[in-house]
């Protein structure tokens, strides 16, 4: 888990968002569609989560960025591969992007936050600030968007290095997953665990195609990407950071499990009404 917290994670955030062009990146309408969706989940889960589960500070943070961080790289990339060809690729990475910079990073700002000592606002901050600078899976894509605006190719010897560390990231992280199920019981929190993935690959998706339909107006490939990727299943970060943390492990870990079988469904049926794939 700590190989792919600090090693594979940053090495894929560099490489992909290194080799994105800056150019066609930030199409703000798919963001701006694609955040509301993943904003307006994470509210219900909030909600839910404090009301209904009675979770502390640090347990809400991680039910709720289990509710709406989708497996982009490892399913929804090859996903759109498939289906679209090479322009699939970007708009993973876009939301890959949008998942590390505002969800991963908050959670883990959250986090710190909740175990911190320091009694003082300014100490707080600045011990906070100091963390996330540190965090290689905040920094790792700000270097890669960095390195992008100089439009220069990355050396062969560092390109292909990083291409082995990112292509770990999945099974890295899905063995260490599998690992943590053993000895488990999986029907201890089965009430939260088919919430948070009904959550994640019924209600996410819903409310993504309710904003490409009536809020933002975008390319049909864009927003038929923007559903799709929504209606991924719950992705590994949320369990790699559970598990750093040592918060909620127990249900985040076969959250990912189920959530994976129902976006069988769910992305099947996505597929069948854009009449794709």
């Amino acid at each position: 888990n700590r190989f792919v917290y600090y090693f594979a994670i940053p090495a894929a955030l560099f490489i992909f968002t290194a080799r994105a062009p800056i150019d066609r990146t930030f199409n703000w309408s798919f963001i701006g569609a694609f955040v509301s969706g993943s904003v307006l989940t994470l509210l219900i889960a909030l909600i839910v989560g404090r009301v209904w589960f009675r979770h502390d500070t640090a347990t809400l943070g991680i039910a709720s960025i289990t509710a709406v961080f989708g497996q982009m790289l490892g399913i929804g990339l090859p996903l759109l591969l498939t289906v679209y060809g090479p322009d699939g690729a970007l708009p993973s990475i876009v939301a890959a992007m949008i998942y590390t910079f505002l969800f991963l990073t908050t959670i883990i700002a959250v986090l710190e936050a909740a175990r911190a000592k320091e009694p003082s606002s300014l100490r707080l901050i600045t011990q906070l600030a100091g963390t996330l600078v540190r965090n290689p899976v905040v920094i790792s894509p700000l270097l890669g968007i960095l390195y992008s605006l100089t439009a220069l190719p990355l050396p062969k010897a560092a390109s292909n290095y990083l291409d082995l560390m990112a292509a770990a990231v999945g099974p890295a992280a899905l063995f260490a997953v599998g690992l943590s199920l053993v000895g488990r019981n999986l029907t201890r929190n089965a009430g939260e665990v088919i919430w948070l993935s009904a959550l994640k690959t019924v209600v996410n998706p819903i409310l993504t195609f309710v904003m490409v339909t009536y809020v933002f107006v975008m390319d049909p490939f864009w927003s038929q990407a923007a559903v799709i990727l929504s209606a991924m299943p719950v992705g590994t970060n949320p369990y790699v950071v559970a598990q750093q943390y040592n918060v909620h492990i127990e249900t985040v870990s076969p959250t990912i499990v189920i959530s994976t079988a129902m976006s069988v469904f769910t992305i099947f049926f996505a597929l069948i009404w854009f009449g794709v794939g």
